[in-house]
Formats: C-alpha cells, structure tokens, sequence
C-alpha cells in the first residue's frame, strides 16, 4: 500500500498532523492501536492551552466542535514563591482576551478521531501494531504485525514519549528522571475560581489549581514519588482536606469529581529528531516538566510546522528528503530548547536547598511582578502573542 506519510501514533500530535494536512493532495495512513474513548465524568489529564494552539485547533476544523461547556478560559494567572513572593499575569492588562484554555485530554483526542474519521485523504489502521521498519532511497516501508507494509515517502513517529518508532530508527534520546510524579485530580470547590489559575512552589514540589468549566479545577500536583504516593492512599476526605490548605484554601473546601492519578515526572532531550524519511513529533521528540503546562503546545506546534511545510512543498519535490526534513527541526529547536531549558531551570531553583537561595528567587520574582513591561513580554511570548 503506496502513501505520501505514514503517521505511527494516533495521540494528540498525531492526529492533529494528520487534520492539518486534511485539504492537501497527499494520502496519509494513520497507524493507531486503539481508538481513544470518552472519560465518564471529568478526566484529570488537562492542558492548557495557549491562544496559538487555539487558532491551530480552528484552522484544523476541530475547535468549533469542542463541548463549549466542558472548556474553561484562563483570565488570570498568579504564581507563589515558596518565601511570600507572588507573580500575577493577567488577560485584560496583557491586552488579550483570554491567557488560554484548559482542556481536558480526551476531550480534544476524541474530537479529532472524530474528524480524522471523515477526512477522505486518510486511511486509517486501528487497531495496528508495527513491526518493523525498513528505509530505501525511495521509501519508508512500515509492516505491521498482520503483515501488511505500508509505504511512505515520509514515516513520522507520534508514539510518544517511549517511541518505538524513535528506537527501531535509531534515534537517541537523552532522559533525566526527576525522581517525581505528577499527581493529578479534579475537584469541586466551594468558591468560584473565576478563570485564575494559581501555582504555587513549595517544599514539597510545584502545586498548580487550573480553572475547569463550573466551580471546578483541575489539580496537578508535581511531587516527589514518595508523597505522590501518599497522596494517592489518602482517603477522599483526607485528600480534599491536604489540597485545600496546601493551597491556603483560596477555594474554600473540595469535593472530589474524579479518581486520582499519578505519572513519572522526567526531561527528554532528543538531539536529532529527523533522518531521511523519518520525523518525530509531539512527547516523540521531547519532554518537560509539567510545571509550565506547555507539554502538548509544544507537540502542536510541532504538527503545525511539520503540516505547514509539506503543503508548500511543490509535488515535485520529495517530502521525505532529510534537506526538507532539516527545515522542521531547525524550524522547532529554538522553542523546544528554550520551554526545556526554562522550566528545568525553574524546577532546579525552586528544588535547590542552598542557604541563601529562597530569599534569592523570591526577591527575583517579586522584581518581575514589579516591572509590568518584562511581564507583559513574559507572558505574551508563552501564549503566542509574539
């Protein structure tokens, strides 16, 4: 079977590269294992996500078809040092109408296995497994575990952060574990939030509230794995209680909405995320701290580009050239390595236990909220705005 991209992982990324490429003349193969399904009640895996993002979503066809209910706008931000400093972004004074959304995963994932569904440029393998890979001049040839082989011009990995399609290329990816655990779970409060999300860094890791639609929000709770895991056999009552006053009950009390959940935390570099005939997309080609909310922005992005650059791209020419392919990862290295560098650094500063350091970085971040220019060019640039 004779396709222009073979895409392997049917996640956020992948499925958003394949709606970007939905009007163009190429045939694509999305290579999947299983279909995404809805969460019953609220799913505790969010994003937020940023007005860039947005806009993608829309050109894409698939954020006019979201549940409008189910999506919170963020209009504020504030964020807490761990020595009384504090750090507040606001919408209105940035001169934008919303800082962001925060959606849940599934949400997005199974509106666009919807649209992908009915894209008549697509054929779509689900549930499929590869098997192997094999690279000519000409080709990239996928077999899968049924025995068919699919081949491409152009094979892109969007398996994730344990890419088999990264590791059967050969491709080599530079992981640091942060011994650390993203808890996750959502909750009703007492109070209404009014689309601020609050973060705040603390002993015991980085503890983030994020608006959901209603008076609920969304906890992501990034921790070492030995409190990850106490607060996972905490009772429902004792959980709702610890979250609560960690975050000095700005909400009042909670009311859990969905189960807890808990995920290993770690940085991923990948120095090369192309080969002839062979891209990485999405938690593929890298991974960050959760702290900034900007994973699955990045993997967008990512999609964006990639898409952008093969419809431009006259028909005579080889999509799957490593000249072609060297344009994506320039084109991405600068915002990849930048949010990387950001929040690992974030995260060891306010993770550091040096004396003298606390007042340090508290005194750094009150000097931030004190000047409204680097504040404003801070937060625009993380929402896409410039």
């Amino acid at each position: 079977m004779l396709f222009d991209v073979v895409i392997v992982g049917g996640g956020l990324a992948g499925l958003a590269l394949a709606s970007a490429l939905r009007d163009t003349r190429l045939k694509i193969a999305l290579v999947e294992g299983r279909a995404p399904t809805p969460v019953t009640g609220w799913d505790a895996r969010v994003y937020a996500i940023t007005p860039a993002n947005a806009e993608f979503l829309q050109h894409i066809g698939v954020w006019k078809h979201l549940d409008a209910k189910r999506i919170s706008p963020i209009y504020a931000m504030k964020i807490y040092g761990d020595g009384g400093a504090q750090l507040d972004f606001s919408a209105y004074e940035t001169g934008v109408p919303e800082l962001g959304w925060i959606l849940e995963s599934s949400l997005m994932a199974c509106e666009l296995w919807e649209n992908v569904k009915r894209q008549g440029n697509l054929a779509l393998f689900c549930p499929a497994t590869p098997r192997a890979i094999e690279m000519t001049e000409e080709a990239a040839m996928l077999t899968l575990t049924d025995g068919q082989t699919l081949s491409a011009k152009l094979l892109v990995g969007a398996d994730g952060r344990d890419s088999w399609v990264r590791e059967t290329a050969g491709l080599k990816a530079i992981s640091t574990p942060y011994d650390e655990m993203g808890f996750v779970a959502n909750f009703d409060c007492e109070r209404p939030h009014r689309g601020t999300a609050r973060q705040w860094f603390r002993a015991d890791g980085v503890l983030a509230w994020l608006p959901l639609a209603g008076n609920r929000i969304s906890v992501v709770w990034s921790t070492p794995d030995a409190h990850a895991k106490q607060l996972l056999n905490l009772g429902e009552e004792a959980l709702c209680s610890r979250v609560a006053n960690a975050g000095a009950n700005a909400l009042g009390e909670f009311k859990l909405i969905s189960p807890a959940a808990a995920f290993p935390l770690r940085l991923m570099r990948v120095p090369s995320t192309v080969a002839p005939r062979l891209a990485l997309i999405g938690d593929a080609a890298h991974a960050i701290h959760p702290l900034s909310g900007h994973g699955i922005n990045l993997g967008f992005q990512d999609a964006r580009v990639l898409a952008d650059l093969m419809t431009i791209t006259p028909e005579w020419l080889d999509i799957g050239s490593e000249r072609l392919l060297r344009r994506y990862q320039r084109a991405r290295r600068e915002e990849t390595v930048l949010m990387q560098y950001t929040t690992h650094t974030l995260h060891r500063l306010f993770r550091e236990k040096l004396p003298g350091l606390k007042p340090l970085r508290n005194v750094g971040m009150s000097l931030t909220n004190a000047l409204p220019v680097i504040k404003n060019m801070l937060v625009r640039y993380a929402i896409g705005a410039i």
